[in-house]
């Protein structure tokens, strides 16, 4: 697969987007000292090859109540058992993610909850999958880093 050809100008569309995703085109066409047509012929191309896959909305689940997150790393009792379980733990709202990871887990989520006690109930169930043998449990005390610029910046200095 080939790489995508990004100048400038795309990586500072990206940047903007990034901050934001509800930019306005003419917005960013201000800044730049662009048209807004041809933002939006830019924001496609990159849609197209694959670059920007649509859109997504930060939420604040503290501000909803669901100020605790804790990872949870599961071991199976048999890797074939890992599509089944995945299904499952797709079926618990409160598992944001999912990896299917080597080392240590077979697969390691990151859940949501309100507090301990709805953080046990949320473990519990999973513990209670069908090819899950137990699982270990890390709490969050705090996200300290969440910056998806610095990787893009990096991958642009390399185009």
């Amino acid at each position: 697969m080939s790489k995508v050809k990004l100048d400038e100008i795309d990586h500072q569309i990206l940047d903007m987007l990034i901050d934001n995703t509800r930019t306005p085109f003419t917005d960013i066409a201000k800044k730049l000292l662009i048209s807004a047509g041809t933002v939006h012929v830019r924001v496609k191309k990159m849609e197209e090859a694959g670059i920007i896959k649509g859109s997504s909305l930060t939420i604040d689940y503290v501000k909803l109540g669901y100020s605790f997150i804790a990872y949870v790393g599961v071991f199976l009792e048999k890797t074939h058992q890992t599509k089944f379980v995945l299904e499952r733990l797709n079926e618990i709202p409160n598992v944001t993610v999912a990896h299917i990871t080597t080392g240590k887990f077979n697969i390691f989520c990151k859940i949501r909850a309100k507090d301990t006690t709805h953080a046990k109930n949320i473990i519990f169930k999973i513990d209670d999958i069908d090819g899950i043998s137990r699982t270990e449990t890390m709490i969050s005390l705090e996200e300290s880093i969440n910056d998806k610029k610095r990787l893009m910046h990096k991958i642009f200095n390399e185009l």
